[in-house]
């Protein structure tokens, strides 16, 4: 029990301090100015023309860090704040998003792989619980290995999500020093958001397998 809660415990560490590092971070860097004056939006723009992507759309988004790309609408969605900003958090998080949409057009392994699995690891996100839950409570071995079986689904999806972050910030990086849309001493900035960013990821994955030993240690005490 104590070792179940220990876990629970760290996870929350984890998460807390990781999204203190993120919001921390991106508000620094969201008061740095870029020196050419480039919008969230305008560097998208340029880095997909420059990659051929005419057909992928650049559209405005409520809420805050809420940035994507969508692969079924081909579609790069910005935050207010992103898609007008033109400070060094705003190019870099945009230039990231565009990462998604390179990905994608030149067929990177580990996003289609991710993609292929978003079905089944989505019903695997909403069917653990309740299935642990009514193993538990039927006292049936069989339903806690199924409800283990479906979350790790989830655990999957988050190992798998790691590359693809990781290489759609090394794209933009890359990309925004090629084009001229950021010097070489603000790409610093850029890239500490972007790294704050692939942390979440690194944490999610991080807390979803100490819950998966939590789960466990459950089944085996039952």
């Amino acid at each position: 029990m104590i070792f179940g809660y220990s876990l629970v415990l760290i996870s929350l560490v984890i998460s807390l301090i990781v999204q203190i590092n993120i919001k921390s971070t991106y508000s620094r860097y969201r008061d740095v100015r870029s020196d050419r004056n480039i919008s969230g939006a305008e560097a998208a723009r340029r880095i997909l023309d420059a990659n051929g992507l005419y057909n992928v759309q650049i559209q405005q988004i409520g809420g805050e860090l809420t940035d994507h790309f969508d692969p079924r609408t081909n579609v790069v969605s910005l935050s207010t704040d992103v898609f007008h900003g033109t400070s060094l958090a705003s190019v870099g998080v945009a230039a990231h998003e565009v990462g998604h949409a390179i990905q994608h057009a030149q067929g990177y392994a580990p996003i289609r792989i991710r993609s292929a699995i978003v079905p089944v690891t989505n019903i695997g996100s909403r069917l653990f619980y309740p299935v642990i839950l009514l193993g538990m409570i039927l006292g049936m071995p069989q339903l806690l290995d199924v409800g283990i079986i479906l979350f790790s689904l989830v655990v999957v999806f988050q190992f798998v999500t790691l590359p693809v972050e990781f290489n759609a910030s090394s794209r933009a990086l890359a990309s925004l020093e090629q084009l001229g849309i950021l010097g070489s001493d603000e790409l610093h900035g850029s890239r500490k958001v972007l790294s704050a960013a692939a942390l979440t990821y690194v944490a999610a994955l991080v807390t979803s397998l100490l819950q998966l030993i939590r789960l466990l240690a459950l089944r085996n005490r039952r």
